[in-house]
């Protein structure tokens, strides 16, 4: 029964990851991937607010939902993709800005669950 939630969470998380990528990059005029950006960190944040959550919470939004909505692969590729078109200031705050927002945005969301 807990896949039944992994995949009700992923139903939404894709699509979810998809229209919000297209949204965010569509107000940007600019090669940085700041859809996958948004919504790699927007997934930190939920993961970190569900840190202590019951355990079908986790398996329907963690795994499901934020799984389905966040994408190493997309920004790893994105990151590459800026690096061999020459943009390589552009990759490298690519990689450093996924990574601290990302860990910034788990840290807040834990810290407002504690809350």
């Amino acid at each position: 029964m807990n896949w039944l939630l992994v995949v009700c969470g992923a139903m939404v998380g894709a699509p979810l990851r998809y229209l919000t990528d297209r949204a965010v990059q569509a107000r940007h005029d600019s090669v940085f991937p700041w859809g996958t950006l948004t919504v790699n960190v927007t997934g930190c944040l939920l993961l970190g607010l569900l840190a202590g959550a019951a355990t079908h919470l986790q398996l329907l939004l963690g795994t499901g939902l934020c799984g389905a909505l966040t994408t190493y692969s997309t920004f790893s590729y994105e990151t590459l993709r800026l690096a061999e078109t020459g943009a390589r200031l552009q990759a490298a705050l690519n990689a450093a800005v996924s990574v601290a927002g990302g860990l910034a945005a788990a840290f807040a969301g834990a810290a407002l669950a504690r809350m």
